[in-house]
Parts: structure tokens; C-alpha cells; sequence
């Protein structure tokens, strides 16, 4: 599905989706003012073109032993960009992994249980070859994380 095809309709239901997650199709239809059938019709479309990549219940991570949040910046030797992203994609504790631009190669962001288990992240990323070297900061404080976008004043 391009930009071209999603309308404001479309948008309305997403952002009504993204403020309640667990809303009814009638409930999504009510408040953006189409009927059930028509706000049926359309998610199901953005599910089907990849608009809408699935539905996710929002994690209150320290609430299952998750205490430590961190961000690591890596210097990543050029040729292994891919596997060093193939890796912290797949690593349990990193939430998110991003390929920027700027002074590093790759931005992740890990939850874990302890200092212990960070630390001997921070290692394992360090003995790869392809890294060249790892800035991690500690989160303090979570000011916001994961909320979500409204996209109905996009245009």
C-alpha cells in the first residue's frame, strides 16, 4: 500500500487503534465516524498491505525483573555491519536495533535484569571482531518509550 492510498479515514482508525489497541471495530467505526463494516474493511486492508504489522500488548518491563535499560552507539568495521546487526537483532535483550548515520554505526537499546547481565553483554559485543568499539549509557529515568505516533495529521 503506497501513501497514496492511505486516506484520513484510514489515518483516523489507526490513530483511534494506537490510542486503545483493544477497541471493537465498532468502537474504532464510532470514533471516526464510518460505519463497522467500512472500519473493518479498511484495517483489514493496512493489515494486508503491511500498514499494520500486528498488535502488541505494551510492556511494563521492570515488572518481570527488567531494571536495567541501555543504549549502546557502535563503531562497526564495514563489512560486518550485517552480521553485528543479525546478532543484536537476534540477542534476547535488545528491544531495538537501528543501522544511523552520525558519528556511529548502529544505535540498540537492552533490557535487562541486573548490571550482570548488561556487563557481560557490553563483553560479548566487545570480543566481536567486527566491532570496533561500544559506548553504553545506563537509562536513569524513562521520560517516555514506545508511545505511540499519531499519524492522522501526517500529509
Amino acid at each position: 500500500m503506497q501513501n497514496a492510498d492511505i486516506d484520513d479515514i484510514d489515518r483516523q482508525l489507526v490513530d483511534a487503534l494506537l490510542a486503545d489497541g483493544r477497541a471493537s471495530a465498532n468502537e474504532l467505526a464510532d470514533a471516526v465516524g464510518v460505519a463497522t463494516a467500512t472500519a473493518t474493511k479498511r484495517l483489514q486492508s493496512l493489515e494486508a498491505a503491511g500498514a499494520i504489522d500486528g498488535y502488541r500488548p505494551e510492556i511494563d518491563y521492570a515488572a518481570f525483573g527488567f531494571d536495567v535499560t541501555a543504549v549502546f552507539q557502535l563503531d562497526v568495521a564495514g563489512d560486518g555491519l550485517r552480521s553485528v546487526v543479525a546478532d543484536l537483532e537476534a540477542a534476547e535483550t535488545m528491544v531495538d536495533v537501528y543501522e544511523v548515520t552520525g558519528s556511529h554505526d548502529v544505535m540498540a537499546v537492552g533490557k535487562f535484569t541486573d548490571t550482570e547481565t548488561l556487563n557481560a553483554e557490553i563483553k560479548s559485543l566487545l570480543t566481536d571482531p567486527a566491532v570496533e568499539s561500544v559506548s553504553t549509557s545506563i537509562v536513569l529515568d524513562v521520560v517516555c518509550e514506545n508511545d505511540p505516533l499519531p499519524v492522522a495529521d501526517v500529509e
